[in-house]
């Protein structure tokens, strides 16, 4: 068996060095990777955290604008179906302002935390810019309950005219059902003879039998004079 000679040995070190830098740079690239996408990840925290911060540190002027918001929804019994009630405002909306909904229908309700939506998905409107405009603002002027979150609009086949769609959420509160209150009990006859704020004396007795007052006896006085 021949002898490694001195220039074979060389590149066989050179080769193991080689190798090894490969895998350090490919070891090395790999966790590069894990670092950036470990420090995006720390800086999307960082950044939530902020964010919540911020909301806890404004709870009370959050919890003062919730119950102002509150006091403007209106309340409806669970039972109750609330449907008619705001395509009723919607349609009264439309109709003021010349406004023209072909099709709408109702989407079931969902809860979101304290507080009901129903959307109401309005699949073919027609009308010019004004009179979107100023349906959008009679919706508006409503206060917190109508919200038009989606609103696609296109030219319309008449001259000066527009439509579209959109989606109108309602929001509301659920309660209890009302409740009629009970009726007061009748109250009791009074003898026609009665007479009203009067008391009947202690001793009067409470049958209709007539008691008879015995009377009492008269004591006789002998007058002078007269003989037994």
């Amino acid at each position: 068996m021949s002898a490694v000679s001195s220039r074979d040995k060389n590149m066989l070190v050179i080769t193991v060095v080689v190798v090894l830098y490969a895998f350090a740079a490919l070891s090395f690239k790999k966790q590069l990777a894990n670092w950036k996408a470990a420090q995006r990840t720390y800086v999307t925290a960082q950044k939530k955290l902020q964010e919540e911060s911020a909301l806890i540190a404004a709870r009370g002027e959050w919890s003062a604008k919730y119950e102002q918001m509150r006091d403007l929804m209106p309340v409806f019994p669970r039972d109750k179906d609330v449907d008619t009630h705001w395509l009723n405002i919607m349609d009264s909306a439309a109709t003021r302002n010349g406004f023209g909904i072909a099709r709408r229908q109702t989407i079931k309700e969902a809860e979101v935390g304290d507080v009901y939506e129903l959307p109401i998905d309005c699949k073919d409107w027609e009308g010019t810019l004004e009179s979107l405009v100023k349906f959008l603002y009679d919706l508006n002027s409503e206060g917190a309950m109508l919200d038009v979150r989606q609103l696609f609009v296109r030219p319309s086949s008449k001259p000066g005219y527009l439509k579209g769609t959109f989606t109108l959420y309602c929001a509301y509160m659920r309660g209890d059902a009302e409740k009629k209150p009970a009726s007061p009990p009748a109250a009791p006859a009074t003898p026609a003879e009665a007479v009203p704020g009067a008391e009947l004396p202690a001793s009067a007795p409470p049958s209709e039998t007539p008691s008879v007052e015995t009377p009492k006896p008269v004591p006789i006085v002998p007058q002078a004079g007269t003989n037994g």
